[in-house]
């Protein structure tokens, strides 16, 4: 492994008088960026707003309120979702947590209660259409005297 080292000056007055040395400090830094001497090595920390992480639920929300609105469900979870973005806009992230939790909870409900709605239609559809089709044929068979 090859070990280059790098020195660094850093002056830490300018504004000194001329009869004064201005201090020089050596660092080493090897390749992988290990600091070697009684210097602390430095972090960096980055600071994330934590408004951008609150979810609103607008456009399944919307989709619920056009397609799939069992019981107005979609509607309301629409309205919660609008107050949500509302209260995230505002800056109360907490107000916006927790209507977009009734919004989620109002969009399942929605999306859950309309596929069993269509499931259950279609099955009586199709109960429907093979028992006319069964009285059909019998009522066939019946005028033809067999």
């Amino acid at each position: 492994m090859n070990n280059t080292t790098q020195t660094f000056f850093s002056q830490a007055n300018v504004s000194l008088s001329p009869n004064y040395e201005r201090l020089q400090e050596e660092h080493e830094v090897s390749v992988l960026g290990v600091t070697h001497g009684p210097v602390p090595p430095t972090s960096t920390v980055i600071n994330i707003r934590s408004d951008t992480a609150v979810p609103d639920h607008v456009v399944w929300s919307l989709f619920n309120t056009i397609f799939m609105n069992t019981c107005c469900l979609g509607f309301i979870a629409f309205a919660y979702s609008i107050k949500s973005r509302d209260r995230k806009m505002v800056g109360d992230v907490i107000g916006a947590q927790s209507y977009a939790s009734t919004a989620k909870c109002l969009n399942i409900s929605a999306l859950v209660l309309s596929i069993i709605m269509i499931i259950v239609f279609i099955t009586l559809y199709a109960a429907t259409i093979t028992a006319i089709i069964q009285n059909l044929s019998q009522s066939k068979i019946d005028s033809q005297g067999y």
